[in-house]
């Protein structure tokens, strides 16, 4: 999976734990306990937005985007003359 969930990391700095941000947002302890193992293929936006809100971060702050190492598109908007320009948000995890 080339996006990470940094909740883990997140939490460990504001030194919560699961059961804090349950009680804060009202989010289901077993969506909070598969976000936190990163064990989620789709995840809930309304969610992520209360747990930004709890934690007081930014989206880039529980998510990483990792570069995959083989091409999973058949094209990129650089096939067609689109010029990219990538920012980089989010931290990478450590």
């Amino acid at each position: 999976m080339a996006i990470r969930i940094l909740l883990s990391a997140c939490l460990g700095e504001r030194r919560w734990n699961q059961s804090d941000l349950i009680r804060a947002t009202g989010i289901r302890r077993a969506t909070v306990s598969e976000l936190y193992n990163e064990l989620v293929d789709k995840v809930n936006l309304e969610d992520l937005d209360l747990i930004c809100e709890a934690l007081e971060c930014d989206i880039s702050d529980l998510l990483y985007r990792e570069e995959n190492t083989t091409p999973c598109v058949k094209f990129t908007a650089s096939d067609f003359g689109v010029k990219v320009t990538r920012k980089k948000t989010g931290k990478k995890p450590t």
